[in-house]
C-alpha cells in the first residue's frame, strides 16, 4: 500500500461526532447478528463437506 501525500491546503484528518448510546447499541446488535450468521454458514459448509467426502 502506498503512502498518500497530503496536497497543500487539504487535511485528511476526520473529526466525527461521538456515537449516542442508542447508536452504539444498534451497531453492537448488527455486529452480533452478522457474527452468528457467518458462524451458521461455516457450520453448514463443514457438514456438507463431510457428507460429500463420504459419498
Amino acid at each position: 500500500m502506498a503512502h498518500v501525500k497530503e496536497p497543500e491546503g487539504v487535511d485528511f484528518v476526520i473529526n466525527s461526532k461521538p456515537l449516542t448510546p442508542h447508536e452504539k447499541l444498534e451497531i453492537s446488535a448488527l455486529i452480533a447478528s452478522m457474527k452468528t450468521k457467518t458462524k451458521r454458514e461455516r457450520i453448514v459448509q463443514r457438514k456438507n463437506t463431510k457428507k460429500e467426502n463420504m459419498e
